[in-house]
């Protein structure tokens, strides 16, 4: 037995299979009767929503999974991240800013191996005890981009050409984005099924960006509720169908990894339908605090290059959420803001932000965090403001030039959707007893320190979340019903 295992607890294997962006409902509501591997999973173990990070997004959500840290502590905000106080310094994230240890590198302590593929922040690859793949951020597949290096040759003889993602997701050429897709996918799940069944492992961890790609080209035609959405149009099924096929795969990934496999299905986020754009920067513009050298008269990207700073207090950058930077004095290069006037500004744009409503004036529910309040710790240079804007139906627009502050089309391409708070979990294996309600609860920072606990190894003291394994195993977990059944005491009580 590999130094480090209690010698109490039973050694297993663990395989976690991510798909990235699946929402709860298409797991858990009517779609399930039709995806037979799922729902079989489902039956025989727990499943519930799983919380993913502020922001919910690829980056950093995978990574806060695999090291139970938040994207604070982790000091990664996003693809791209600012490396200094200046305006220009910008980064993009990649395996070289994660400091702190993935899961797979404490179970290597400990003398266990793994396989790992496809895990968002992967490139360039480390040395670990096992096999890597690296993600869909890898430039391309003539660097090396796994580990060992020799493992990329042999992918490429395997499948032709290993495919890294789907480029050009955002297009309006959907037949063909639809063929690449499948054949990503495809390919995905034939390299796991290689290296389950090639490789030394006792963890396994795999992700597949089909799911966020489909869902971001094709979400308006499936969603009655999208304001694009069209009765009858010829993808109303895309999505549908694609899920089949991936149970498909599923099935047959599951056969390959055996029984005696305790197997998660997780996701990073949900996603849910775009409504539109909120122009953050425009925004700034209108409300006095920012000040570019000359107007655009078109839809333009923002550049600081644009941007008078000796009459600047705030701007912003755009994406999935809305980061929000002050120039403040003494730590910007042209600050202007005193610091004693960094949290009077700060509330400010808070209050006013969130009182910001759609086209019409409606108040569409924006949150405006400061990081401190959400992050165990602040690392790296943070957004001063972190805006989640309409509950995440609308999206930050970084533009300037649009002529209004709420737009109907995305600054980068064609999109149909933006994230939820929440993704999905579904555990199943031999230690855990089968749950027929949603266990309620559970979070992203979770993962890691229950997939060490299968293996009676003891989480890191640093880890943020903690082992769901007990409440896995005894049938006793919190679930929805119970939350809904306490609120209603809690009214009967009167404290509601």
């Amino acid at each position: 037995m590999p130094e480090g295992i209690d010698s109490v607890s039973e050694v297993s294997k663990v395989a976690l299979i991510g798909l990235d962006c699946v929402p709860p409902e298409f797991l858990f509501g009517e779609w399930l009767g039709d995806l037979p591997h799922f729902k079989s999973l489902v039956e025989r173990g727990v499943h519930g929503e799983l919380a993913s990070t502020i922001p919910p997004i690829t980056v950093p959500a995978w990574m806060s999974m695999m090291t139970s840290q938040d994207p604070g502590t982790l000091g990664i905000y996003g693809f791209r991240n600012r490396r200094d106080h200046s305006y220009e310094g910008l980064f993009f994230a990649s395996s070289t800013a994660v400091k702190q240890s993935p899961v797979w590198t404490t179970l290597g302590a400990s003398g266990l191996q793994s396989v790992a593929l496809g895990v968002p922040l992967t490139y360039p690859p480390k040395r670990m005890n096992g096999h890597l793949v690296s993600c869909f951020l890898t430039p391309d597949t003539n660097r090396t981009f796994t580990h060992p290096a020799s493992l990329g040759g042999e992918l490429n003889q395997l499948t032709g050409g290993y495919t890294l993602d789907v480029s050009g997701f955002r297009t309006n050429d959907r037949d063909q984005l639809l063929t690449r897709l499948y054949a990503m996918t495809k390919q995905r799940f034939q390299v796991a099924r290689h290296l389950a069944e090639t490789k030394p492992w006792d963890f396994f961890a795999m992700v597949e960006m089909g799911p966020d790609r489909l869902h971001h080209a094709f979400w308006r035609f499936t969603d009655p509720e999208h304001r694009l959405y069209e009765a009858g149009n010829p993808y109303s099924t895309v999505m549908f169908d694609y899920y089949k096929t991936l149970d498909g795969y599923l099935g047959e990934l599951l056969e390959t990894l055996g029984k005696e496999t305790t197997v998660f299905i997780v996701s990073d986020h949900g996603a849910k339908r775009m409504d539109g754009g909120i122009c953050l920067n425009e925004w700034l513009i209108r409300n006095g605090y920012l000040t570019l050298k000359e107007s655009p008269t078109e839809p333009t990207r923002f550049n600081v290059n644009l941007v008078d700073w000796s009459k600047t207090k705030v701007w912003g950058d755009g994406g999935y959420y809305g980061r929000i930077f002050l120039n403040v004095e003494g730590r910007e290069p042209e600050g202007i803001i005193p610091v004693d006037q960094v949290e009077p500004l700060r509330a400010e744009l808070i209050d006013k932000l969130e009182a910001l409503g759609d086209e019409k004036g409606q108040p569409i529910g924006t949150r405006v965090y400061r990081p401190e309040d959400i992050y165990q710790e602040v690392n790296g240079i943070a957004p001063d403001l972190i805006a989640i804007f309409g509950n995440l139906h609308w999206r930050s627009i970084g533009q300037v030039g649009t002529g209004s502050v709420h737009v109907f089309e995305n600054d980068t391409g064609p999109d149909d959707a933006n994230h939820a708070e929440n993704g999905v979990l579904i555990a199943a294996g031999p230690d855990i007893s089968p749950q027929e309600h949603p266990v309620a609860g559970m979070r992203l920072l979770d993962i890691a320190p229950t997939v060490l606990d299968l293996f009676g190894i003891d989480a890191p003291t640093d880890y943020q979340g903690s082992s769901l394994l007990s409440r896995f195993r005894t049938g006793e977990g919190f679930t929805q019903e119970d939350e809904e059944k306490i609120a209603e005491r809690l009214e009967q009580l009167g404290y509601l």
